[in-house]
């Protein structure tokens, strides 16, 4: 049965330590029911009689309050299992007490449960906790898009066609027990169905890698020959694949659904990276990157092409992130794709209208969002500094417009923003996403930037 909390013990009186200022202020800060009432509704949602049967489960506000611990010192699940149980001051800040630490995979499990949308009413109630608490007015926001990366490896077709033989031959592992055992005498698979055909496509993956690292007019086609017999390989284990799908939708229990539910949702996926290799490397095909896959893992995963001399491409989504003055973020998007940065500006200042119910005084973002709409767009919204760089040749009023001092004051003050992405990243795990899954990329990115919020709010309200 899902509980809210445990009865409360003040631990510091029963063990007086030296208390950290921030926690103290960020523990009356998660009192707020309006904080936890929606991570309820979602845990609320396993199971059909989770409100009303069963024993007790952990309590909503100690899940809450991990999980923004783990966020806001970037651990992972099994640390902050350990850190919490071995302090009394996360004891009493996460409201354990002294019962037992919840393990870290129920944290897994009910962070899995919280929805992204409930992130984004959480962060609404953090930007309004610190607008209750004037640490922001909203009289400044500042726009840009940064990109989080998917936990995934460099993609190249021959590593993708690997990994696709690699599942393929793992869940025919598992699966031939189960078909077998449900077959009959004369309708029993072949070992050739199940044959794990790994090997050769290491192999011929390893061959292709040592083929690329020459130089010559025979290297090409060495390459070609390798990638042939790569693709015979995949298809050969899509087609062992198919076979076993019908068998195991044929025995229909239990054990086979969940393999059956494996192989139906990755042999699309190795038949798109099968096409893609033939396309691009056998028939010397551009392939654009809307049809290409570059994870089986994360198939949700973006090409973002930025043209960074360190990294021109990577791997992820663009997340576009929108911050007031107190340096608190007040809205977040997760992008499809690779859209135009212009596109942006509208939406921040609408959300931001809806946020504070008033318009900010002064608004700012990089080059790659100006237009001449986008800055009338603002001005009819009523936002009196529309500080929006032109890119490329600037003409003489032009020029004279953007050095007035109220443009580049505004244009230094954008500049902060690189940071607070920059510690985003270091400290809150925003380079890389380690959630699985869409839904996990929304949930990291959110508890990273609500983990940001509060450790802000709490250090301004201790100080």
């Amino acid at each position: 049965m899902l509980i809210e909390k445990y009865d409360s013990v003040n631990l510091f009186a029963q063990v007086p330590l030296k208390r950290d200022p921030i926690l103290d202020r960020l523990d009356k800060l998660l009192e707020a029911d309006a904080l936890f009432q929606g991570v309820k509704d979602d845990l609320a949602r396993r199971r059909p009689h989770t409100l009303t049967a069963g024993r007790h489960s952990t309590p909503v506000e100690v899940i809450l309050r991990m999980v923004v611990v783990k966020h806001m010192y970037d651990w992972s699940y099994e640390e902050t299992e350990t850190f919490v149980g071995d302090s009394i001051a996360l004891r009493q800040f996460c409201r354990v007490y002294w019962n037992g630490v919840p393990d870290d995979t129920t944290l897994i499990r009910a962070a899995n449960l919280i929805q992204p949308e409930t992130l984004h009413t959480l962060l609404d109630h953090v930007v309004e906790l610190a607008r209750q608490g004037k640490i922001t007015r909203g009289r400044k926001l500042r726009s840009d898009g940064t990109v989080v990366e998917s936990h995934i490896h460099y993609p190249t077709d021959s590593s993708l066609l690997v990994d696709g033989v690699r599942v393929l031959s793992r869940t025919l592992k598992r699966a031939q027990g189960v078909v077998q055992a449900a077959a009959s005498e004369g309708q029993r698979l072949g070992k050739e169905v199940f044959r794990s055909r790994l090997r050769s496509a290491r192999d011929t993956a390893r061959r292709i890698s040592e083929v690329t690292r020459r130089r010559g007019n025979e290297v090409q086609e060495q390459c070609q020959q390798a990638y042939r017999k790569l693709v015979q390989v995949s298809q050969a284990s899509v087609k062992q694949a198919r076979q076993v799908v019908k068998a195991l939708q044929q025995a229909a229990d239990a054990e086979a659904e969940p393999l059956l539910n494996r192989l139906q949702q990755v042999i699309p996926l190795v038949e798109q990276v099968i096409t893609q290799t033939v396309r691009r490397v056998l028939q010397g095909e551009q392939v654009p990157a809307e049809d290409k896959i570059v994870s089986l893992f994360e198939p949700h995963t973006d090409i973002i092409r930025r043209d960074k001399e360190h990294k021109p491409t990577e791997f992820g989504h663009k997340v576009w992130i929108d911050e007031v003055d107190g340096n608190i973020i007040s809205d977040y998007r997760v992008l499809d794709g690779n859209p135009g940065d212009q596109t942006q500006w509208r939406p921040s200042l609408e959300h931001h209208l809806a946020r504070f119910g008033k318009p900010p005084r002064q608004a700012s973002a990089d080059r790659g969002v100006y237009s001449a709409p986008n800055e009338e767009l603002a001005e009819e919204m009523g936002v009196k500094h529309v500080i929006l760089p032109k890119p490329g040749h600037l003409s003489k009023e032009r020029r004279r417009y953007e050095r007035q001092r109220w443009f580049t004051r505004g244009r230094r003050y954008h500049n902060g923003i690189e940071g607070r992405i920059s510690g985003l990243k270091r400290a809150h795990g925003l380079d890389r996403c380690l959630y699985h899954g869409p839904d996990g990329f929304e949930r990291w990115v959110g508890w990273g930037i609500i983990a940001h919020d509060l450790l802000v709010i709490g250090a301004a309200l201790a100080s």
